[in-house]
């Protein structure tokens, strides 16, 4: 076990794995150190809004006629669950969809702005009315930082440049004329751009180094105005596509982009064909998901190696501004609209995923789960007037506590959960410290028969009380549904005690449980 001279806390952890035919125990250490401390940016616990199926059209963007609270068409029931996790940054327009989109056909009065045909998700007609000027006041009414997609795909240099200064010039032209007379005298100043999305794939099948070269082109003319610099995002690897990381870290570097994007989503079944149901799986499927999601962990590990190799003082932020599970949609809906449900698998993954960045955060400094409403590992669904919120919504509800806070490093090794021949950690967590010297430590158990046991020996740090919450129920399968929205919901966790000197946690199987240690 690796010593912290420094630490003023150290925890050792003794775990009794029960096991359904009597009692096994397996003497293992963790360590949580006070020592180190990068800050785990609040930016990691971003989120998605794309032109795509019912996410802004009848999820962010009601209709004039459905009578639900609205601030023009913005929904603000949708708006208060997001500002209740206290959403740092939403990403706008896409996706796939931001390089087939542009912005000046999103401005102006509603009545004269073009219709457009929707390529990549079902092409249906957009009527535009969601713009520019109404992605930020959605992120105004939230309070949070927008991030937008710049179109490299099929658009030009000048399109982007001149988007970035109808936002962020505060002086006069043409553009900032124009933007005036759409009602908006300030500027919004936004400081986060993505230099394309999928420039591998759907945003022009572009080798590495043919984007990188476009990259620069187009960070060239992407403008810093006064009060407004921007960090710029090169579109980065699908999975483990670590050719794209070399290629863009040796021909671009750490003196032209603040971050490098990374796209990696969990499929139950690891075939994009037949990817598996959101609600109908056994043990088995379920097995085989969580085993796809830790390969987040080797990701971030091979690409962030690589990236240290052009830049050992890690100025570039590894940006995973798309991720979650994607299944197969809910029967009778529209395929290209990738509306599905989500359960107590998917908080799972929520959980383990925001762990792993968290442990990353050295590196990882954004993030975006795909996507907020409606779509993919949604937070929220709707339904006409109606809406409810899933149980990842609950987990970035739980999670919330790690935002801006310093990392407190954890080393331990993880019993293990088993199918067939196969295993993976059964265990994985994080733990941070926030300002006020409050510890919380977010701990997620994968198994889904067994509890497991934690005694912990505080030494060198001070502390009284213990308080968490927890999140788990009777099935994987479980969902909230408009029929029963309260199904999986945080409860208040009472299996965390001191005894004596000792902190000892009953870990409940298939959880997540976050504890909150203090004086």
């Amino acid at each position: 076990m690796q010593k912290f001279s420094q630490n003023k806390l150290l925890i050792l952890v003794i775990f009794f794995l029960v096991q359904k035919m009597g009692m096994s125990q397996q003497i293992l250490e963790l360590s949580v150190g006070t020592a180190a401390g990068n800050i785990i940016d609040r930016n990691i616990y971003g989120h998605f809004s794309e032109h795509l199926g019912r996410c802004i059209y009848d999820g962010f963007w009601a209709a004039d006629s459905l009578n639900v609270p609205k601030k023009d068409r913005i929904r603000l029931d949708v708006v208060e669950a997001l500002k209740k996790i206290n959403i740092p940054n939403l990403r706008w327009p896409g996706g796939c969809f931001a390089d087939e989109y542009h912005w000046r056909d999103g401005i102006g009065p509603r009545t004269q702005r073009p219709k457009m045909v929707n390529t990549n998700w079902g092409g249906i007609t957009e009527d535009n009315s969601f713009g520019t000027h109404e992605f930020l006041e959605l992120c105004s009414l939230l309070n949070c930082e927008p991030y937008i997609a710049g179109n490299v795909g099929s658009g030009t240099v000048e399109e982007m440049s001149h988007w970035v200064e109808y936002l962020n010039f505060d002086g006069e032209s043409p553009l900032t004329n124009i933007r005036k007379q759409n009602g908006r005298a300030e500027p919004w100043r936004v400081k986060y751009w993505g230099v394309g999305n999928e420039s591998w794939g759907c945003g022009g099948n572009m080798t590495a180094e043919f984007y990188a070269d476009e990259y620069k082109r187009y960070a060239t003319y992407t403008r810093n105005y006064p009060a407004s610099s921007l960090r710029k995002i090169a579109s980065g690897a699908n999975a483990a596509d670590y050719h794209w990381t070399e290629v863009l870290m040796k021909n671009v570097g750490p003196r032209r982009m603040w971050g490098l994007s990374l796209h990696y989503y969990t499929i139950p079944s690891g075939n994009w064909g037949k990817k598996g149901s959101a609600t109908k799986f056994d043990e088995k499927e379920y097995f085989n998901t969580m085993k796809n999601c830790l390969v987040m962990e080797e990701l971030i590990n091979k690409h962030s190696a690589i990236m240290d190799k052009y830049d050992s003082a890690k100025r570039v932020a590894l940006v995973v501004d798309e991720w979650g599970i994607w299944t197969d949609v809910e029967p009778g809906t529209n395929p290209s609209f990738l509306y599905q449900q989500n359960s107590m698998r998917d908080a799972l993954i929520a959980a383990t995923t925001l762990n792993i960045f968290n442990n990353h955060s050295d590196r990882v400094k954004m993030a975006n789960l795909a996507q907020t409403v409606n779509v993919l590992q949604s937070l929220i669904l709707t339904k006409g007037t109606d809406m409810l919120l899933t149980p990842t919504y609950y987990v970035f509800d739980l999670y919330k506590i790690h935002q801006d806070a310093k990392l407190l490093p954890v080393h331990f090794e993880s019993p293990s959960y088993s199918s067939g021949n196969e295993e993976i950690p059964a265990v994985n967590i994080s733990a941070s410290k926030d300002s006020t010297g409050k510890i919380h430590i977010s701990l997620v158990n994968l198994d889904p028969l067994n509890n497991i046991i934690i005694k912990t020996r505080i030494e060198g740090e001070s502390w009284k009380k213990v308080t968490g919450r927890v999140l788990t129920s009777t099935n994987l399968t479980d969902i909230n549904s408009f029929e029963n929205k309260n199904r999986v919901v945080p409860g208040v966790f009472t299996g965390a005690k001191k005894e004596g000197n000792d902190l000892v946690v009953t870990l409940p199987a298939k959880s997540i449980v976050v504890l909150e240690i203090n004086d």
